[in-house]
């Protein structure tokens, strides 16, 4: 056995179990301390890569074990910005994007060129070069951001898309630089810039998704679902690099290709958060602090010199674009800081444009030493502009961060109603558990963490074996929904018959929605259509789902939902509405609404409200609806909006629709929605629809939910 001996406390530290139980040390203890300072703990973590790095104490060497798991922290931060964003909100903000990104880009490259071409004197090329690194900028907040629950805030996606387009531009500038001190920027050189960019963008936005949705439909094993992610991860990011762009936008458009395969609300999900978030980020905070070196502000004039500048040009012109974002697009005040706050870091981008500068060496003085196309003076003055950004970054967005946060909360729908959401799962069968959790899952409101049950009946005449395999199944139910950091409360029931045991729990534990699942081989049997009809509807205040899956929820890319006539005028309708929009929402498939004109200008006008890909087609029969049913491809779904005997919305053809599901749609998924026939005040009022509901206000409150 190997003995410890001096050599192995020496500095800087070379055993990588101390080196590596370091680092854990100070991951651990930094968010600790800073915690009861209410600092930003990310601020911490740069200080301390400082103080343990090369240009610290040397404590650590700042060596290839640092800088792989720090880029692999910096991919992790572009990939999450571009797996969380919303399409359906990005889609409806991408002008306003546009607009931020505009400003972003334009205001501190104007001040960067001004102040490099007639303050310091340099050339036309780095002047532009120099001018193009305070146009992008690091989300190196967004973890943070994210955990305060408002990644989907609109301002949020308008800075996220806006940061994607600056980072682009900016590297673009820096591409066309390089070609241009190497004297090759041409047709030719245009060309194949162009051509390659485009390929990149079809393999990642085109080919990954298709590729992902295979592997995750084939593959159950969850460690080879993340690692797969990691996979995606690098060869995006290897993928813009041979393209000519750098790796962090690989890593951002591989999240968008992954976007709408893993479900926010999944546990795949919370694995990436998690790993990201204790591991990977946090190294690549400490490489960036290993980076500063303060001695180097007392060396020469020059160098302080050109940080000034650099610190007025970035922060400055960031602050100058957030000013005229919110004039142009009328946000408040805490939107704008946020946005500032989100948007002043530099460190990415910025590093690597001033790493490619500083490598490139234009010409040689007399003496024979190197003349740099960005020299060290702009290096080091990088450094204290990545400190000082990320300082400002942390406090302003986290300041402006919660009090939007906090505005949110009061204005959810939680805080005006004495409603809760209760949902049960009805689980007997083994190779259904996955299924009804994943869409337990999509279907609860975001907030509700705790207020998923699961509920297996037990025969009273059955032996100790059925027991055991009860509780086994509610055990994997309940890790399954723990993976992704909800609370699944297990129920075990003993009763002599299961519909009896079911509607019990009902009652005691208030629950608003009973999920049941059909197995696949069986479908919609005899016995299962008897109990529908003669048990679970029996509830009238009880919203009745019935699912039927063959694949995993988070492959499916388009959801087919009909409903019938008048299902607007029914009492549970905006329930039910509520977890359909559920599904778009956290799974980010495309919604194909079918209904009757009047049930669709209601949707129309609820749709303002909430961001979900939608679109609206007026169906005036349910055979106009069951011949578009009828035609589902693969990875599409169905979702039937139903009703009971004696609702406004209740057909005759209604009781063929089982037989339909077993001979037409048995290789697609579909959930069969009956919406509770009563209620007991509340939000939804007893009166309908027709009785001159307030729309609006409807809307509002929509959108309040999903907030």
């Amino acid at each position: 056995m190997r003995l410890l001996n001096i050599q192995h406390f020496s500095l800087p530290i070379e055993d990588p179990l101390l080196k590596f139980l370091l680092e854990l040390i100070i991951i651990l203890s930094i968010p600790l301390l800073l915690n009861k300072i209410k600092v930003p703990h990310l601020l911490g973590l740069i200080i301390a890569g400082a103080l343990v790095g090369p240009n610290g104490f040397h404590v650590l060497s700042r060596d290839s074990s640092i800088v792989v798991t720090g880029t692999t922290g910096l991919l992790y931060i572009m990939f999450l910005a571009g797996l969380e964003i919303n399409m359906g909100d990005f889609k409806k903000n991408k002008w306003k994007s546009l607009v931020f990104s505009t400003y972003t880009f334009t205001i501190p490259f104007i001040l960067g060129f001004a102040g490099g071409y007639y303050l310091l004197n340099f050339s036309m090329l780095t002047a532009i070069l120099f001018a193009s690194l305070f146009s992008s900028h690091t989300l190196i907040v967004y973890p943070m951001i994210s955990n305060l629950g408002i990644s989907r805030n609109p301002v949020v996606n308008i800075t996220v898309g806006g940061t994607m387009i600056t980072d682009v531009l900016s590297l673009m500038v820096l591409a066309v630089v390089v070609g241009m001190t190497q004297g090759d920027v041409n047709t030719a050189f245009w060309i194949r810039l162009s051509v390659s960019l485009l390929v990149f963008g079809l393999i990642v936005l085109l080919l990954f998704p298709i590729i992902g949705r295979w592997f995750f439909k084939n593959v159950e094993d969850k460690i080879s679902q993340y690692i797969f992610v990691l996979v995606m991860i690098y060869f995006a990011a290897l993928l813009a690099e041979l393209a000519g762009v750098e790796a962090i936008i690989g890593a951002f458009f591989g999240g968008l290709a992954l976007n709408k395969l893993i479900p926010q609300e999944s546990s795949l999900m919370n694995r990436i958060e998690f790993v990201g978030n204790a591991i990977f980020i946090p190294f690549f905070l400490i490489s960036v602090g290993m980076l500063i070196d303060f001695h180097m502000f007392v060396k020469s004039w020059e160098t302080i010199g050109v940080a000034a500048v650099m610190l007025a040009a970035s922060i400055g012109g960031k602050y100058l674009a957030a000013v005229m974002t919110r004039k142009t697009l009328r946000l408040s005040f805490d939107e704008a800081r946020l946005i500032f706050g989100m948007s002043s870091a530099s460190a990415a981008a910025t590093l690597a444009s001033v790493m490619v500068g500083y490598n490139i060496i234009i010409s040689e003085t007399a003496a024979g030493e190197p003349v740099r196309l960005l020299n060290e003076s702009v290096l080091n003055g990088s450094i204290l502009l990545i400190l000082i950004s990320c300082t400002v970054s942390s406090f302003i967005s986290m300041a402006s961060a919660e009090r939007i946060a906090e505005a949110e909360k009061e204005n959810t729908l939680s805080g005006e109603s004495g409603e809760e959401e209760n949902i049960l799962l009805a689980i007997n069968y083994e190779d259904t558990v996955e299924k009804m959790v994943n869409l337990g899952l999509l279907l609860k409101a975001h907030a509700n963490k705790d207020r998923l049950f699961a509920l297996n009946v037990i025969n009273e005449d059955k032996h100790e074996s059925s027991v055991k395999n009860a509780e086994r199944i509610l055990e994997d139910a309940v890790d399954m929904a723990a993976a992704a950091d909800v609370e699944l409360r297990p129920l075990t029931r003993h009763d002599n018959d299961v519909i009896t045991g079911i509607n019990n729990v009902l009652k005691e534990q208030k629950i608003t929605d009973l999920i049941i699942a059909l197995r696949n081989e069986k479908g919609f049997s005899p016995s299962f259509v008897y109990n529908l009809h003669n048990g679970y509807l029996q509830n009238d205040r009880v919203n009745l789902l019935i699912y039927h899956a063959v694949q995993p929820i988070s492959t499916i890319k388009r959801y087919l939902v009909v409903m019938p006539a008048n299902a607007e005028q029914e009492p549970g309708f905006f329930h039910a509405l509520l977890r359909i929009w559920n599904i778009g929402r956290n799974s980010g498939a495309r919604m194909s609404f079918y209904a009757g004109e009047r049930t669709i200008r209601v949707l129309k006008r609820i749709a303002k409200k909430v961001n979900i890909e939608a679109e609206f087609n007026i169906s005036n029969s349910w055979r106009e609806a069951r011949s578009v049913a009828g035609k589902l491809t693969q990875d599409e779904a169905l979702i039937l909006l139903m009703a009971k005997r004696g609702m406004y919305s209740y057909y005759r053809e209604m009781r063929i629709i089982p037989d339909f599901l077993n001979q037409f749609v048995h290789n697609n998924n579909y959930l069969i929605i009956y919406p509770f026939s009563k209620v007991e005040g509340g939000i939804l009022e007893r009166r309908s629809v027709s009785n001159h509901r307030d729309f609006a206000e409807i809307g509002k409150i929509i959108s309040r939910i999903f907030k």
